[in-house]
């Protein structure tokens, strides 16, 4: 685990300097380095304003996508789970595409992410509502699933009662998910949702390793179940509603990485969230260096690549969860 750690965070930090070098702008290591420090000239102002602020929130949303994903797979005891399944990141999208929608992005610089938080605060009264106070994992699932529904549902009728194409376009656009034209105005507003998110998650670690052992083991164990399934959904709904509410849908993160990491830490949750919470950073920052190398001259969309490269596991994970249940 010590040698996994060391090698996740020297990757990510390899990373996040790659991320802070690669741009329309090219300099010299040591050039980018010290007018990132000085903030000096033109190189300064795009690596201080631009570049730095999109790998930091590369690094904030991977992580905390892994992180949730590894927690949720942990709770529900399902290698095909993910954050979006209890329809926070859908709930999220609504709340932007109705500000977009009405008009009321428009009006100060925090209407479209304060609008998708909004909205995430709702969705987790609902699911609360509807998963009941003693409602299980199961229940958990169905009432996530329903709010998801509903929340692409009605995505889509403002999609289609839309009069403007321009409004639509660009709700298409965001929907997509990008670092694209980022500011610390966007790290200020996801990172306290982010941390306290992650603070919460990883203090159920020994009720996540409880609960490999059954609900009613962990029970005789002294798991609070009910105070782990609130902690686990209003930590989640903190860091998807987040990063949502600043980047955009971007899928898949807290599906791969799990998956990926699993093996190296024995499918103990309380290790593979530590370890899914760096390599969801990593993933997404390498990603993120990947839309601007292949396509640098157009916008090509984080959540798109994240769909391409997801989808194809996800495929793999039905095929081989279907091998072991026949």
């Amino acid at each position: 685990m010590m040698r996994l750690g060391l090698f996740l965070i020297s990757l990510v930090t390899l990373l996040f300097l790659c991320s802070l070098l690669i741009g329309h702008t090219q300099a010299p290591l040591y050039t980018s380095l010290k007018a990132l420090i000085s903030g000096e000239g033109p190189l300064g102002t795009v690596m201080q304003d631009i570049r730095l602020p999109r790998a930091i929130l590369a690094a904030l949303v991977g992580g905390s996508l892994g992180l949730s994903g590894a927690a949720m797979q942990g709770y529900l005891r399902n290698p095909l789970a993910e954050p979006g399944l209890i329809g926070i990141s859908g709930s999220a999208s609504l709340g932007a595409v109705i500000s977009l929608q009405t008009g009321f992005a428009s009006m100060f610089w925090l209407a479209l992410p304060l609008s998708a938080l909004g909205m995430s605060v709702l969705a987790v009264f609902l699911i609360m509502l509807l998963a009941g106070k003693q409602g299980r994992s199961l229940t958990l699932i169905l009432a996530g699933i329903a709010i998801s529904a509903l929340a692409g549902a009605m995505t889509s009728l403002v999609l289609n009662l839309s009069p403007n194409p321009y409004a639509t376009a660009e709700i298409v656009f965001w929907m997509m998910g990008s670092l694209a034209d980022r500011s610390f105005d966007h790290v200020w507003i996801a990172l306290p949702f982010c941390v306290v998110g992650a603070m919460m998650i990883l203090s159920l670690g020994p009720a996540l390793n409880a609960l490999t052992l059954g609900e009613d083991t962990a029970q005789t164990m002294g798991i609070r179940l009910v105070k782990t399934r609130y902690v686990l959904v209003i930590g989640v709904a903190a860091m998807i509603g987040a990063t949502t509410a600043v980047t955009g849908a971007v899928g898949f993160v807290g599906l791969m990485v799990p998956h990926i990491l699993r093996r190296w830490v024995k499918s103990q949750p309380s290790r593979l969230m530590w370890a899914s919470m760096l390599g969801g950073a990593a993933l997404v920052l390498a990603a993120d260096i990947l839309v601007r190398l292949v396509l640098p001259d157009r916008d090509l969309k984080l959540g798109v690549v994240m769909a391409i490269l997801g989808a194809p596991l996800f495929l793999h994970l039905i095929y081989k969860t279907r091998a072991e249940l026949s």
